[in-house]
């Protein structure tokens, strides 16, 4: 049985309110209580992080996670944000409804393409 996998917005936290951000494919546990990306597992702060809702299980760094925004707007407050490659297209065109945008790999997170 494979496990779910959802495109998602990732954003560092773990040097104040603002870090790297990137759009990337997660894949969830079995409970849905952790998910993994890029290799790395992190479990759910359960409402105790601030300005994140994820730890990585390792490090216990902290994470934003969170579903993607049609209008971008996924950062509390503005960031560069790196789209991977293997779901750049996906984004624009299934989240974003803008295939014209396709060939974009990063954005300011607050602006409106």
């Amino acid at each position: 049985m494979s496990h779910r996998t959802r495109i998602m917005y990732i954003e560092y936290k773990g040097d104040g309110i603002v870090g790297p951000a990137r759009i990337g494919r997660v894949t969830f546990s079995k409970t849905g209580k952790s998910l993994r990306y890029r290799g790395r597992e992190f479990h759910s702060l359960k409402g105790q992080g601030f300005k994140a809702n994820y730890a990585d299980g390792e490090t216990r760094e902290q994470y934003w996670i969170s579903g993607c925004k049609k209008d971008g707007a996924d950062a509390l407050y503005p960031t560069t944000v790196e789209i991977d490659d293997d779901v750049r297209e996906e984004y624009w065109v299934k989240i974003r409804n803008k295939p014209e945008l396709r060939h974009i790999k990063s954005l300011k997170c607050a602006s409106k393409y």
